[in-house]
């Protein structure tokens, strides 16, 4: 049976201002400026299916798992634009992309944490990060700055250099959901290094949804940290117990990304 996916962008009153249709691939154009608003629907007839999306030229294409039949996308306009790139979804013509991800995508080893189409809203479209925490609820601190691909880690706020930022609080907690079963077997940081602006942890615990823990343990560096672990089968990964450097000024610490490797599980 063909997935059938569509994509349609509606402004605030819900009305359909583009849409485009097909089977397992679809591809809408949209020759007009966003406003205030408005959002992007991809809908799927087939819940539970692996997709490529591509919702705007500027933004990563994500290899996402589709656990709902629909995933709305609301267009960030002021302070939530502050965490894209400024040419996202700007100008008056637009090129929207989904289609059904090929078996040697779906086989393939890869960073299954990787979504540059994520919100804080979403509960459909896997990938998904939150945290207890975000600094202050500004958009250059969101969650979902971690999993968007950007490694740009020396400074801080606006993109390119927005974060997981954790407002000092040492219980911070980020979450993060595959939507389905995964094994990973290498997690990479990166950690913000925007020194001496900046502090950093030294120690972190990845948490499992089997209720099992690793602890981490980390230096002061712009460079990315890569952990080997025995290959874990999780449908959701935890990011805690952060532990600061005590020798260090800043009580700024801060997380730029990130990246889980590994296959679905079978």
């Amino acid at each position: 049976m063909d997935n059938i996916l569509k994509l349609e962008i509606k402004n605030s009153e819900g009305t359909v201002l583009a849409s485009d249709q097909g089977a397992h691939f679809v591809n809408l154009v949209y020759s007009s400026e966003y406003q205030k608003g408005d959002s992007i629907t991809l809908s799927v007839t087939q819940k539970n299916s692996f997709l490529i999306i591509q919702f705007d030229s500027v933004l990563n294409p994500a290899f996402v798992y589709m656990k709902g039949d629909s995933y709305t996308y609301e267009i960030p306009f002021d302070e939530k634009r502050f965490s894209y790139d400024p040419k996202t979804f700007t100008g008056a013509l637009h090129l929207l992309k989904a289609r059904t991800a090929r078996p040697e995508e779906i086989a393939l080893y890869k960073n299954l944490a990787l979504n540059d189409h994520d919100t804080h809203t979403n509960d459909a479209c896997f990938p998904h990060a939150k945290a207890n925490i975000e600094t202050r609820g500004e958009s250059v601190f969101a969650a979902r700055n971690a999993i968007n691909g950007n490694c740009e880690n020396r400074s801080h706020g606006k993109w390119p250099y927005e974060s997981w930022g954790i407002n000092r609080d040492p219980e911070a907690l980020l979450t993060l959901d595959f939507g389905r079963e995964i094994c990973t077997d290498k997690i990479v940081l990166v950690c913000r290094a925007d020194f001496p602006h900046d502090n950093y942890w030294k120690q972190v615990e990845l948490g499992f949804s089997d209720g099992t823990t690793q602890t981490l343990f980390l230096e002061k560096s712009d460079l990315p940290h890569e952990f080997k672990i025995f290959p874990k089968k999780t449908t959701f990964i935890t990011l805690g117990k952060l532990i600061k450097d005590d020798t260090l000024d800043s009580p700024f610490p801060a997380l730029t990304q990130i990246e889980v490797y590994g296959t679905e599980s079978t």
